[in-house]
């Protein structure tokens, strides 16, 4: 209980210190939005703390915008924005360009023979085949590889990266504050100027990707069966990487489609925090990102998910440690209720005072890890609120879950208590400074509340409304959402190894995860 009482003081200091430096009145003076005529925001954060500046360019399209049979398509293109233009990443563009077009024509031919139902000649396959990969080797020989992050790098450049998850894709990197202007020309023009050279080249990357991340990771293989069961509708039950099928069968040209319906400047915000002046910035953007064509937004409608009234069940049997996770639906980040769900994720989870934490890994000794949280696999439309732990060896999931379920009715039953309301909130304020602290941080939030909120302001204003938060509510949101009928869970149990066997038991303790991949740089 000191500890407990010790970190809290330490928290009240930080946040005395730091805490009038980064509200929103103080922001507003450093912070400039504009939204070019071509529809991409643009917000710049004033910070000459040191010669350098971060961006995050966030993209309001993720894996629930794959086509239907192409799933993967968004994670695929976040891998062919790092391949260049038709001038950074060729020795030809011109004599590229027509290979380029005939590897596509010969993929076609390719598979509308492969694909057929009926009928298909196995020797005109293996013929249509050997001409797709000969125009594939003719084509790489104008690619000059990874010259688009050799220039980043060259020029100072950090971090280039990116990522995508079922909602977004997004690109980061920093760079020396006087390379704004190279920074503002090499951004836009692969968007502006994209060339998707090595395509399949690069598929077979994301299919060994696929084949790490999902089919050779036990855990992997649960939260895709886990999501494809909660959700029946809603594109959330489909993989992020994709389906292998779809995998083996998308094209560049349907790579192509997809950028073009979501990559459009008015889809996109673009974030800037460093040492830049908006003054100087904003007429170096518009030179360059004012040359994206104007389009309307894409349309967000999807499926939503209709209510679940039993409990479903995705049980796998592995040669690995046993692992449980339960999931409960609920309404999406704009949901009035959506910070009552951060106060139960901080409640049950915030490191070793949090209450999942105490009851089965501290006191109970059931469990390495457990915790609650938000977001899975996404916030853009409802999704879930999950739990998970992993056993220690002698234990069972049936003994976490229990575990979990008594934890999860006390909060049904009995309010907070009055200190566990306190922490709540400070740590509320003293996560918001830490994840400004830098620059790379501050562009990431400021780019993803103005996309979801239409407001960067909303980012100091989701303070206020867990400030709000009463332990009525806590106990309203939990009675609401935490019931059996409502409930998906996922379990591992350890299947018993053959005698003899050689195969490897992993030991992999990873928590589940709302987005898929967290790599663009490959």
């Amino acid at each position: 209980m000191k500890r407990y009482y010790a970190r809290a003081i330490a928290i009240v200091l930080l946040l005395s210190a730091l805490g009038a430096a980064q509200d929103v009145a103080s922001f507003e003076k450093r912070i400039s939005v504009k939204k070019l005529s071509n529809g991409l925001t643009v917000l710049i954060c004033a910070r000459p703390e040191a010669p350098v500046f971060s961006f995050f360019t966030l993209v309001d399209a993720g894996s629930s915008q794959d086509p239907l049979g192409e799933t993967g398509l968004a994670h695929m293109f976040e891998h062919m924005a790092f391949k260049g233009t038709d001038t950074i990443g060729t020795t030809n563009y011109p004599a590229e360009k027509i290979a380029l077009a005939r590897v596509e024509e010969a993929y076609a031919a390719y598979i509308a023979e492969r694909d057929k139902r009926v009928d298909r000649e196995e020797a005109k396959l293996k013929q249509l085949e050997k001409t797709w990969k000969d125009d594939i080797a003719a084509a790489d020989k104008f690619a000059v590889p990874n010259q688009f992050g050799k220039i980043v790098e060259q020029n100072g450049g950090q971090d280039l990266n990116a990522f995508t998850d079922y909602d977004e894709t997004a690109y980061h990197y920093s760079l020396p504050a006087n390379r704004l202007e190279l920074w503002a020309y090499l951004e836009s023009e692969r968007f502006l100027h994209p060339v998707l050279r090595q395509f399949y080249k690069e598929r077979s990357v994301v299919i060994e990707e696929r084949r790490m991340r999902t089919d050779s990771n036990p855990i992997g293989r649960l939260l895709e069966q886990f999501n494809a069961e909660a959700f029946e509708a809603n594109e959330y039950h489909r993989p992020t990487v994709g389906w292998m099928s779809d995998l083996n069968s998308f094209s560049a040209t349907d790579a192509m489609k997809f950028f073009d319906e979501y990559y459009v400047a008015a889809n996109m915000v673009v974030a800037i925090a460093g040492d830049v002046k908006a003054s100087e910035a904003l007429s170096i953007i518009e030179k360059y990102f004012g040359r994206l064509p104007a389009s309307r937004k894409p349309d967000e409608t999807t499926t939503m998910e209709p209510p679940q009234n039993s409990e479903r069940r995705v049980e796998l049997q592995e040669q690995t440690q046993p692992f449980y996770l339960e999931g409960y639906h609920r309404p999406d980040y704009l949901s009035k209720d959506d910070a009552v769900y951060d106060a139960i994720t901080d409640l049950m989870s915030d490191g070793r005072t949090s209450r999942l934490y105490r009851a089965l890994v501290r006191d109970k000794k059931i469990a390495s890890f457990s915790a609650g949280f938000s977001g899975l696999p996404g916030i853009k439309y409802p999704h879930l609120f999950a739990f998970y732990a992993f056993p220690l060896p002698g234990h069972t999931t049936k003994e976490v879950a229990d575990a979990i379920h008594v934890e999860i009715e006390r909060l049904k039953k009995e309010d907070i208590s009055d200190d566990e309301l306190k922490m709540i909130k400070t740590r509320a304020k003293a996560n918001l400074i830490r994840g400004l602290a830098d620059n790379e941080g501050l562009a990431t939030e400021l780019a993803t509340y103005q996309t979801r909120y239409g407001d960067w302001r909303e980012l100091f204003r989701s303070i206020d409304r867990i400030d709000q938060v009463t332990k009525a509510d806590i106990r309203r949101v939990a009675n609401a959402t935490f019931n059996d009928t409502n409930r998906t869970v996922g379990v591992i149990e350890t299947l018993s190894r053959a005698p003899h066997s050689d195969q490897s038991d992993s030991r992999e303790q990873s928590p589940p995860a709302s987005s898929a991949d967290q790599g663009g740089v490959r």
